[in-house]
């Protein structure tokens, strides 16, 4: 691990990830075998002016306990007192970080009933606060780091000190940070190029999607009216642009809630709640989710689409080429924030308000109005690309256009 780098890394993050303004509180959620990393955010986000940086800890060991011998009142309510902290932060426009990494497996074998119960809870508990962060009022960033748990599962057979440097050298890959680069000015290039791509798929204003591939997948998909394709960086009610997942090779949008049909394969393993789900086949009908199947972990995959009613509708529909820099490392993340970006992907669950015109602005019933699913207590991404994806699209004034073929981008 380059010292020099991880600097780099973590001024981006602060930089442009949450894009940190004078005085703005940062709330940072980070693994304690990541905690050189997430003191190098708190002295970044001090040194951009930061009013206060609030640390969250937390730890593979201690979790996997907690689920599995805590007192089974405990998952059917989030702490007050966190709930209250997380509100009051909100309101100074809190720029919230989250260090995504852990062990692949980490809940294995924890009851399928406590992480129902605790979904439930913590959407109904923390729904003000997610709500501002999909609605964009709020900075957010995803990023990670390698951890030995994780990067023994990436990069199996290989001793544990030379799987860490070989984690940490694909996702310095990734985030484009080189030792003499400057990270900042290529992720403003990167940006540009794939909100051009949105801004033409915006364009288009595409009714229909029609997905195919060899491994079964054939889904109709349509789009509400006046959707929109974003990419790349968001912005703020304030103004401030912000970059919510590093790495992001995505292009994206919501599809209307009732209009999916047909069969869907997923393309990768998921990791979900601690358990790798694969082998995964939807069936949808009017939107709905009427049929789940996993090879692996299907209990697991089914407690989150049956969470609420809206976790049984897609959120999310995802553009990203199979040749992108992510899929051709030929590596396997087991971490959706890394392989979500080297495959097309949807999410079940809650769609973004941006998604459609003006949606910002707009109350969950207005969304629901427009045609999104804009209630639910989760938002998972899993994995549909192929080499072979083709993706035909018709657009509302009546024109066939091919949107992917060969599983890359065809406009």
């Amino acid at each position: 691990m380059n010292e020099k780098m991880l600097w780099q890394y973590a001024r981006l993050v602060i930089g442009v990830g949450i894009n940190v303004q004078k005085g703005q509180p940062v709330m940072v959620n980070c693994p304690v075998e990541c905690a050189e990393f997430g003191r190098l955010l708190a002295k970044a986000a001090f040194e951009a002016g930061a009013k206060d940086v609030y640390m969250n800890w937390r730890d593979d060991f201690i979790s996997r306990e907690h689920w599995l011998h805590a007192d089974d009142s405990v998952f059917d309510a989030a702490p007050v007192w966190d709930v209250l902290m997380r509100n009051e932060l909100a309101k100074e426009g809190v720029g919230c970080i989250s260090v995504s990494a852990t062990d692949p497996e980490n809940l294995k074998g924890v009851d399928p009933d406590r992480l129902r119960r605790w979904g439930a809870a913590a959407g109904r508990d923390y729904k003000d606060f997610s709500k501002k962060m999909m609605a964009n009022v709020l900075p957010w960033c995803v990023v990670s780091v390698p951890i030995p748990s994780w990067a023994k599962k990436v990069f199996p057979g290989v001793p544990a000190e030379e799987a860490m440097e070989k984690l940490w050298d694909a996702i310095f890959k990734t985030v484009r940070i080189t030792e003499d680069g400057d990270a900042v000015e290529a992720w403003r290039g990167h940006c540009a190029n794939i909100e051009g791509k949105a801004k033409a798929m915006t364009g288009f204003d595409f009714e229909e999607l029609h997905y195919e591939n060899s491994l079964g997948t054939d889904l109709y998909v349509k789009m509400p009216e006046n959707n929109v394709w974003l990419a790349g960086g968001d912005i703020c009610r304030t103004g401030v642009k912000f970059v919510a997942n590093m790495p992001t090779e995505e292009v994206f949008s919501a599809p209307l809630k009732t209009g999916v049909n047909g069969v869907l394969y997923a393309s990768k393993p998921l990791v979900l709640h601690g358990n790798i789900v694969d082998g995964i086949k939807l069936t949808f009908k009017d939107g709905r989710i009427v049929d789940i199947h996993a090879d692996t972990n299907e209990e697991t995959l089914r407690t989150e689409v049956e969470l609420d009613e809206g976790s049984h509708y897609l959120g999310e529909i995802a553009l990203v080429p199979y040749d992108s820099p992510i899929s051709n490392s030929g590596i396997l993340f087991f971490n959706t924030l890394f392989d979500e970006n080297a495959s097309c992907h949807f999410a079940f669950g809650e769609a973004y308000p941006s998604c459609v015109k003006g949606g910002e602005e707009l109350s969950s019933e207005e969304l629901l109005e427009k045609g999104l699913n804009a209630e639910s207590s989760t938002h998972v991404d899993f994995m549909v690309g192929t080499s072979d994806l083709t993706i035909t699209g018709r657009t509302r004034d009546g024109r066939t256009v091919k949107v992917f073929e060969n599983g890359n981008f065809a406009i």
